[in-house]
């Protein structure tokens, strides 16, 4: 019997995996490995390892989360180490639970190597912390992918009452729809949100406005996923933090001398 490794690589900056992370791409004899992870990691595998692609875009799956399981089965009872590489880290909103049960079901050994989520990286690359003293003492992690139904309405209400930050994943296709959902539970228009695209890499871009108006700033700067929302009085800080795409002007500027 093999053993899976379900392995977090981190936001997209391949330097921010973990060391053991990388140790698992290293000793794999198969990866099976999602769209959002820097390729660049790829490139520390065997030479002779089976690199299997699996991601998914939104409303198309070039795979199955049934035959990613079942693949994952299959490889490691022929003896194999398997790599499961998912961006960010594989319990956050990445399905490794559902990938977690489908091993505990067929008695395969497994470990997991939680990687560094993009709720908290891309906010620091673009100089929002998720947490301040002055400005939020409670942070919640929300998917913006799911179905606008009732629930969501109850969840929405108390995220808007109870939270002072709120990190969405996967949430640009919604904005309208959660904008609205907030500021009808509670939420001041004026409180400020970002949003960071391609957030930890070297084409990472932030807009910055409030509930009332990102809405229209999103659109005319043609922001899509994937993005990472951040709502909440913390966003203040961007301006004075922004330290990571103030470094990517700075390079572009000596690059062009």
């Amino acid at each position: 019997m093999g053993k899976v490794y379900l392995v977090g690589a981190g936001p997209g900056d391949p330097e921010l995996i973990t060391v053991k992370g990388l140790k698992c791409i290293q000793q794999a004899d198969v990866i099976l490995y999602d769209r959002l992870i820097n390729e660049q990691l790829l490139s520390y595998a065997k030479r002779d390892a089976d690199l299997i692609y699996c991601g998914k875009l939104p409303n198309y799956h070039t795979m199955k989360q049934e035959t990613i399981n079942y693949l994952l089965v299959k490889h490691a009872k022929k003896g194999k180490t398997v790599t499961r590489l998912k961006g960010g880290d594989p319990f956050m909103f990445g399905r490794g639970g559902e990938e977690a049960q489908a091993l505990m079901k067929h008695r395969i050994p497994f470990e997991i190597v939680p990687g560094i989520t993009s709720g908290i990286a891309v906010p620091a690359y673009a100089g929002i912390p998720v947490t301040h003293r002055d400005f939020s003492a409670s942070v919640a992690f929300v998917t913006g992918h799911r179905r606008c139904d009732a629930t969501d309405a109850v969840q929405w209400e108390h995220l808007a009452k109870g939270v002072d930050t709120l990190v969405i994943y996967m949430g640009v296709k919604q904005l309208p729809f959660i904008c609205k959902q907030l500021k009808l539970y509670g939420k001041r228009p004026q409180t400020p949100v970002a949003i960071i695209q391609w957030g930890t890499l070297p084409e990472q871009k932030t807009i910055v406005a409030t509930l009332d108006t990102v809405v229209d700033v999103a659109k005319k700067q043609e922001i899509a996923n994937p993005s990472i929302i951040i709502v909440g009085e913390v966003v203040r800080l961007h301006e004075q933090l922004q330290w990571f795409e103030m470094m990517m002007d700075e390079k572009m500027a000596h690059g062009m001398r």
